[in-house]
């Protein structure tokens, strides 16, 4: 039965331990603010934080991340930089249909956290495998750009 520390919180659950991460965080634990997309890690849709390093929960083996420290986007209103991202995405409205956002800022925050001032190709190849049907790749970038001049 693996045990999982999520924002802070240790959770035993009783899963296979080849369950992808995503259905554990959203069938079995109800956070459902991680969405899925695609399945296949190709959309970002389903981000989350490994040890602070963002990754695809949907082929994230659940036996794999025991013993690590994962975040999810309900655990981004508790940091000051997630605060901030969520902030300017407001600001920019970067937010159309919503439904990739949760992973689109968990890869922003990630980004920030390790490149505090990115210039537009890093902050391209930070948010590469993030898709946005909408379009907002410009207004994302916006984002990033305000919360790294404040």
């Amino acid at each position: 039965m693996p045990t999982l520390t999520i924002n802070g919180d240790t959770h035993q659950v009783d899963v296979p331990e080849d369950m992808p991460l995503l259905w554990v965080l959203r069938d079995v634990l109800g956070m459902t603010g991680t969405k899925y997309g695609c399945g296949i890690a190709q959309c970002g849709a389903c981000t989350v934080h490994l040890d602070g390093n963002a990754v695809r929960s949907c082929v994230l083996p659940v036996g794999g991340v025991e013993g690590k420290r994962i975040e999810t986007i309900e655990a981004m209103e508790n940091s000051e930089l997630g605060r901030s991202v969520q902030s300017a995405w407001l600001e920019h409205e970067v937010v159309q249909c919503g439904y990739c956002q949760s992973g689109q800022i968990m890869s922003a925050v990630a980004l920030l956290s390790k490149t505090p001032q990115p210039d537009d190709k890093e902050i391209d190849l930070g948010m590469s495998g993030n898709l946005c049907r909408c379009c907002t790749y410009t207004r994302i970038r916006g984002a990033i750009k305000s919360v790294a001049k404040a």
